[in-house]
């Protein structure tokens, strides 16, 4: 066991998170799942599998996060998501990390690359982000913000990469994909709102294609055939929607400014 807490947030997961907690679970005596009204099975799942589970309503992904890292013990964390596995190859990679005692970094950089339906790994070549997920609790925390999935690290934290590559299946199905981001939109809207932020109306016009071509050759869903095209598609529409409900709430907001969308 490594001096690391793993924490995961999750909802209705029964389908995705077995996997994600055995790949990890011989890492950590301090398995910390965050579930916010699941109504399947994802709360019985995870504590047959020795999570601890604890119950928090939904205040947004930051704010969620930052409440799993208040329930973890150890000095190091490591956060996942519901739908991401963890490899052999990099399980093995993270306890060679503590072989020695106290890693030489402060936070490490872990690759996620998307695995799609009817794939048992990514693509070689896949796009991947590279979040920092690992990480000493003294040196850094998920941001407050409802929609920013990052974790904010203090000043000259030393900060490092590792190899191996999470598998992260964020794709049920198209449909679900396209729920999931419909979701999400009203989120990101809500959250320009917040910050006062406004986009120019010009970008409606542009959007759709340009987040298209961003995730088609810029994300390399290319490389995945008619069905890379088809969640480029679907990510497309996403960022659409996400400045067309930004447009609309402002526009709404002219006519009637004491009215709150």
């Amino acid at each position: 066991m490594l001096p690391v807490s793993v924490f995961i947030i999750a909802k209705n997961e029964a389908d995705r998170i077995g996997d994600t907690i055995r790949a990890v679970r011989h890492l950590t005596d301090d398995l910390v799942v965050v579930d916010s009204g699941s109504t399947d099975a994802t709360r019985s799942i995870a504590g047959e599998l020795g999570a601890r589970v604890i119950e928090n309503p939904w205040p947004g992904y930051g704010p969620q996060k930052r409440f799993a890292e208040d329930q973890c013990r150890h000095d190091w964390l490591l956060n996942l998501d519901a739908d991401e596995v963890v490899p052999p190859d990099l399980a093995g990679e993270i306890e060679k990390l503590f072989s020695a005692g106290e890693p030489a970094a402060q936070a490490y950089r872990l690759r996620i690359a998307e695995v799609f339906p009817g794939e048992a790994a990514p693509h070689t070549l896949a796009y991947a982000l590279a979040p920092v997920r690992l990480y000493r609790k003294d040196r850094g925390r998920y941001s407050p913000s409802p929609v920013h999935d990052r974790v904010d690290l203090q000043p000259g934290t030393r900060v490092a990469a590792l190899k191996g590559v999470v598998h992260h299946r964020s794709v049920r199905s198209l449909g679900d994909q396209l729920d999931k981001l419909n979701r999400y939109s009203d989120q990101q809207a809500s959250d320009l709102e917040a910050r006062g932020v406004a986009i120019p109306t010009w970008r409606v016009y542009f959007e759709l294609p340009a987040a298209f071509l961003k995730a088609y050759f810029g994300r390399r869903h290319a490389l995945r055939g008619t069905y890379g095209f088809l969640t480029a598609m679907n990510y497309a529409i996403s960022r659409h929607l996400r400045l067309a409900k930004h447009y609309e709430r402002r526009r709404l907001q002219k006519r009637d400014p004491e009215s709150k969308s």
